[in-house]
């Protein structure tokens, strides 16, 4: 199938202090968060000058994939939207209309199956085709790629790289503690969020020659009361230290891409400050960001699509669907 561009579509982050509590009001539209939540979580933004650094890897991103794409091709434009903050989708949609795109695909900064990292973005995608209005492009999603062999390797790379900044008596004893965000557990139950994580751990430990390494969750944002996925990070490492499980620990954030801000406050200020605290050696292993491999897997993703349009593709986990179907990963009932 012919596609004329191709569409980055992600959370965005605000770039300076005056922006962060717009960029959070944005974030919450028609839920019911407390303003002194929105308040504890601008102060984490505060805390780094109130600049997230997800745009500036978005821009890093969208460099790596142009070079990719000229060298290799296919050469398409790329165009960048975000669900929150500039540059927001609809104008976004809006350029492409205005510079002739009939029909893109669109890489979403998710690797994995749930509501908030794949139906959601369908959603804003649909929602900006519909503030565009007639001649808006069609926009065709490209698909989860948490098993496809780029991300593994990637991923099993960054996590080697860690391990190796450990002392070496340490290293060969050391667990690595894989991370995703949490999300609720009526979310989860909708989706093959948590089965796909576990893969994604399972395939890059076994890339390292290891096993039996958690999987845990950080950044949950919801009430006491609403059952979110656990165990937490942090309540985690306090196990670690409490049952001597293991002398040092790598954390390695296998639910991220980029080292944006959930990266830097939940594990690059709390978690290492937990563990400097419990006397734990601990490594962050990096995201795959512009890792070559990573770049080289969304060029597949896109070769992939644009010549088999109505296959389905296989990962190192087995086949995945090339598209989303119409029920998938549904939004969670509110109470």
């Amino acid at each position: 199938m012919k596609y004329d561009a191709l569409l980055l579509v992600s959370f965005g982050g605000p770039e300076a202090k005056e922006e962060v509590m717009p960029f959070l009001r944005n974030v919450v539209r028609g839920k019911q968060v407390p303003e002194e939540r929105l308040l504890a979580v601008a102060e984490h933004y505060y805390h780094v000058g109130g600049r997230s650094p997800i745009n500036q890897q978005n821009r890093e991103l969208i460099a790596a994939i142009e070079a990719e794409l000229a060298r290799n091709g296919p050469k398409l434009p790329i165009y960048w939207g975000n669900r929150n903050w500039h540059p927001l989708l609809p104008d976004a949609v809006r350029k492409m209309k205005e510079d002739g795109v009939g029909r893109a695909l669109a890489f979403v900064t998710s690797a994995y199956s749930s509501y908030s990292g794949c139906r959601q973005y369908l959603e804003n995608i649909a929602a900006a085709q519909t503030a565009v209005g007639a001649g808006a492009p069609v926009i065709d999603k490209l698909r989860v790629f948490y098993d496809h062999p780029g991300f593994i390797a990637a991923m099993t790379d960054r996590v080697r790289e860690a391990l190796q900044k450990l002392p070496t008596a340490l290293r060969a004893h050391a667990q690595v503690v894989y991370t995703a965000h949490s999300i609720p557990m009526s979310m989860a139950q909708n989706s093959n969020y948590v089965q796909q994580l576990h893969m994604t751990r399972d395939l890059i430990s076994a890339g390292l020659g290891r096993s039996g390494d958690p999987l845990v969750f950080q950044s949950r944002s919801g009430p006491p009361s609403q059952p979110w996925l656990e165990p937490d990070v942090l309540e985690y490492i306090r196990e670690v230290k409490k049952k001597k499980r293991a002398p040092a620990i790598v954390i390695a954030p296998i639910g991220f891409i980029s080292d944006h801000l959930e990266i830097l406050y939940d594990l690059e200020i709390e978690a290492k400050l937990l563990c400097e605290e419990l006397q734990l050696p601990m490594v962050r292993a990096g995201t795959v960001g512009t890792h070559p491999k990573f770049i080289s897997m969304i060029r597949e993703l896109i070769v992939e699509r644009m010549e088999s349009p109505d296959s389905s593709s296989v990962g190192l986990s087995g086949t995945t669907s090339d598209f989303c179907s119409a029920d998938c990963c549904p939004a969670p009932k509110r109470s």
